[in-house]
């Protein structure tokens, strides 16, 4: 037995800290599963296969929100509890919820475990790390705590006790602030989409959780700041004007393409707020205020593409993360004019994370395409439906023009393979094949290759 444990503990040492990261998402999915499968979680003759288990469980730990079961209509109150709990612990990553129990244990935070926090909430560097985790933990906390008394108490006119206004009012903002798109309403936002005040809300709490942890801390830290000297930092500065940019193109294209088709007939009032609350919702929220598959080709086109950049870094989002797209834009357009250098706001890039941009960029691609490949030879679906299913898996968004129930076995795998990349990261995933041998002491000639 102690063998067996010596032999274990040599194993769980000698991963990389990009495979242990990898290895504690997968135990939390197991955890998930297991929860969710609790008789007391469920109702009787409800389809819980374990494929269905599964891909339910992804989904929550991943924050995305596609379901094959009707979530109101599979799982109990207390199911609903567990399953906000998962979306929770899924939300901000399995080393906050790690340090926050060793917070409480008393536990003394080492540098591994400081090395795969900084992993999990992809920052660069140590410093500071365990104090961004405790700020995080707080101020989601907070957000989801406010979210929930303002929602649950606006609710009070749609049910018809306080226990249900309050416990739709928990929920939504739980799911919304973790963007992660399940419902209770078993109708999505839909019931409310004439109410600007719940979707104002909404997409607040879904902002508050894709826009990036490290720029909330920072705008809490403005705020406090008395001396008038506090500056934002590039990370803040090019996510925050990347994030509003890509809203408004989503909510001017989606006004656009859909003036004469979908919005024909409607107010300003209400084609504005159907645009803004579903680019917003791409972001990675996964809520939705209508029936997406209305919309045409070209709309859902644009809603892919932005599913496939999803939210920022450092947040309970998916995708190739607003900075990677940010940066490549950037360094096209540099590269364009013959520079080898990206500047911008007085500060020089680093080299190092141009190529991680490329590389991520690079990857998404090679993974989304193989997964629509695949996906268009098992399913009978419309190349569209399926692209979008993908980009919104990839994406941990949620949204779905309604094939997930309906997906085969080989397409559900191939969808929670997707929702379980986009929530661990690209890098992260690329990295657990990294090796621990010291790169080769030499070199080879160098030699230019033709491009393009």
């Amino acid at each position: 037995m102690i063998k067996f444990k010596n032999s274990i503990t040599k194993k769980i040492h000698s991963l990389s800290p990009a495979q242990l990261i990898v290895s504690f998402y997968f135990i939390a999915v197991l955890i998930a599963v297991s929860l969710l499968s609790l008789p007391v979680a469920r109702y009787e003759g409800v389809d819980w296969s374990f494929i269905n288990a599964l891909f339910t469980a992804v989904s929550a730990v991943s924050v995305t929100g596609l379901t094959v079961l009707n979530t109101v209509e599979t799982f109990t109150v207390p199911g609903i509890f567990i399953l906000a709990f998962v979306l929770q612990f899924g939300g901000v990553g399995v080393m906050a919820v790690g340090t926050f129990i060793w917070l409480l244990l008393g536990r003394k935070i080492g540098l591994k475990e400081r090395r795969l926090m900084m992993i999990d909430q992809n920052q660069s560097n140590l410093s500071g790390i365990v104090k961004l985790i405790k700020q995080i933990l707080v101020l989601i906390l907070s957000i989801e705590l406010l979210g929930s008394i303002i929602l649950g108490t606006y609710f009070l006119s749609y049910y018809d006790t306080w226990q249900e206004a309050y416990f739709h009012g928990f929920f939504a903002s739980v799911s919304a602030t973790t963007n992660g798109g399940f419902d209770i309403t078993g109708q999505s936002l839909i019931p409310f989409a004439n109410d600007y005040f719940v979707q104002f809300i909404v997409m607040i709490l879904i902002t508050a959780g894709a826009i990036g942890f490290p720029v909330l801390v920072e705008v809490k830290e403005f705020i406090v700041n008395k001396n008038g000297r506090f500056r934002f930092s590039l990370f803040t500065k090019i996510t925050s004007i990347t994030f509003a940019c890509l809203i408004t193109f989503g909510a001017l294209a989606i006004i656009i393409l859909e003036s004469n088709a979908y919005f024909k007939g409607m107010n300003w009032h209400e084609s504005l707020f159907y645009a803004l609350f579903q680019s917003v919702t791409t972001r990675s929220g996964g809520l939705a205020t209508m029936d997406v598959s209305e919309f045409g080709i070209s709309t859902l086109l644009v809603m892919c593409g932005l599913m496939f950049i999803g939210a920022s870094p450092s947040s309970v989002g998916g995708g190739i993360r607003t900075t990677t797209f940010a940066l490549n834009i950037l360094f096209l357009f540099h590269f364009a004019r013959g520079h080898k250098n990206i500047k911008i706001f007085g500060r020089e890039i680093h080299e190092e994370d141009i190529i991680k941009s490329l590389v991520v960029l690079l990857l998404a691609i090679l993974i989304c395409s193989s997964a629509v490949i695949v996906l268009s030879v098992t399913e009978e679906f419309a190349l569209i439906q399926i692209l979008f299913e993908v980009c919104s898996a990839f994406g941990t968004t949620g949204l779905s023009t309604g094939i997930t129930p309906d997906l085969s076995s080989i397409g559900k795998f191939i969808i929670i393979c997707l929702m379980f990349i986009g929530r661990v990261g690209l890098l992260t995933f690329l990295f657990i094949l990294e090796s621990k041998q010291k790169p080769p002491n030499y070199r080879y000639p160098v030699e230019r290759v033709i491009i393009g």
